[in-house]
């Protein structure tokens, strides 16, 4: 029998992720000083990309039996 044991995605150890954190509210800044700024769907999805596989925000675990 096989076990499956989870081991967490760790986001925050890559690269892109480290980037995408450090430099956003200046992105975000920059974007606001030409005009508008960004859609709110594209700050969303900037906020969803950091949140996703921090523990600390949230998460669930599935599993089927057969």
């Amino acid at each position: 029998m096989v076990v499956a044991v989870y081991r967490r995605r760790e986001p925050e150890r890559t690269v892109t992720w480290q980037v995408a954190r450090e430099q956003l509210p200046a992105f975000l800044e920059l974007a606001e000083s030409r005009g508008s700024g960004l859609p709110k769907y594209v700050k969303n999805a900037f906020k969803a990309y950091l949140d996703c596989g921090i523990l600390r925000k949230g998460f669930a675990r599935v599993r089927c039996p057969d």
